[in-house]
């Protein structure tokens, strides 16, 4: 018979309190993870005078990891199991989960056993120190993962994602241990496999990231959700997140560049054409005549992919406008504001 933890005399949450932290944890067939995980919880959260809560996404599990969530759900109040109807992926658990968390601070981590709450208290409190933080990102440093099929892509990825996102603050964008104030994560949605990129989005609504090492733990139960064929997908989420942080406000200027780049090659082959057309550059220096070249009708096919694109580049534009102005949304994030006090104004 499967033993829970005692949860008699635990402290009660109402819904006028304060949350101090949510912790967000997405779960996908993790039916011998279950009980290690929240039994953890209960008694780091019983450990710590501030308030938390737990928010369990279960990712459509095909196996026990619904039923066992019940349990803790129905036994401690601090605990919200959001069951989907089916498998959605961890980008949509994780968005599922900050829309239902209440907290001041949100803590996304894994349901493996592998991130350790002990971490959490010093994600949360490096938020306050020096000038502050709005996401402290955990950094796996000792990973406990296999190097060839985890460890290596991870590695490449995290150095692509760095250099192209402009987060040079970051070392492991994969771990999803990781602390955001709620203000950060405000308006963010996420998609696809969006959420190891979550940090560079909300940086480019100004966001002050850090870092902080965190213990890893080796997987002990079940089966891993990654593999190598997960890494070409996130590349191809880092290509819409690299457009959407660079050119979201301003597309044309994205479709201008590209409109130049095909003019430029138009004007290339047409000179190319001229010079064959006199016998140069050509087979045995017989002319070409321009009606005759295929440059002249590939500088055709770019100056009319040049007008494509400012084309799309405007409709861009418009379905920008409509995607703020829709959702009465600002395309910047105001931090705060200071005001001069009237006895300042009195000795002016």
């Amino acid at each position: 018979m499967m033993m829970y933890p005692d949860f008699n005399d635990r402290p009660k949450l109402s819904s006028s309190q304060t949350i101090d932290v949510s912790i967000v944890i997405p779960m996908r067939n993790e039916e011998e993870n279950v009980k290690a995980v929240c039994s953890e919880l209960v008694a780091f959260m019983n450990d710590r005078r501030e308030r938390y809560e737990v928010i369990i996404v279960n990712d459509g599990s095909e196996d026990a990891t619904g039923s066992l969530l019940e349990r803790y759900s129905a036994e401690d109040e601090r605990f919200t199991v959001i069951e989907f109807a089916r498998s959605f992926g961890q980008a949509a658990a994780m968005d599922a989960g900050f829309q239902t968390a209440r907290g001041r601070v949100i803590v996304p981590m894994d349901g493996d056993m592998q991130n350790d709450p002990a971490d959490i208290p010093g994600l949360v409190a490096q938020l306050d120190e020096g000038e502050g933080s709005d996401i402290v990102s955990g950094w796996r440093k000792d990973r406990k993962d296999r190097w060839l099929s985890r460890r290596l892509p991870s590695v490449i990825a995290n150095r692509l994602i760095r250099k192209l996102t402009w987060c040079d603050q970051l070392n492991d964008f994969g771990c999803s241990l990781k602390a955001y104030r709620r203000e950060a994560l405000e308006g963010i949605r996420l998609y696809g496999e969006m959420h190891r990129f979550l940090p560079a989005l909300c940086k480019w609504r100004g966001a002050r990231l850090s870092e902080r090492v965190v213990n890893h733990r080796p997987r002990v139960a079940g089966e891993s959700k990654y593999g190598i064929i997960r890494t070409f997908k996130v590349l191809l989420d880092l290509m819409t997140v690299k457009f959407l942080g660079d050119y979201l406000q301003k597309p044309m200027y994205f479709f201008a560049k590209l409109s130049f780049i095909a003019i430029a090659i138009a004007c290339g082959s047409t000179i190319f054409a001229t010079v064959q057309k006199f016998g140069y550059a050509t087979e045995h220096g017989m002319p070409v005549m321009l009606n005759d070249s295929i440059f002249i009708l590939f500088a055709m096919m770019m100056f009319l992919s040049a007008v494509i694109l400012v084309l799309v580049g405007i409709l861009a534009e418009l379905m920008t406008r409509i995607y703020f102005e829709s959702q009465g949304r600002s395309p910047y994030r105001v931090r705060r504001v200071l005001k001069g006090s009237v006895r300042g104004k009195e000795r002016e």
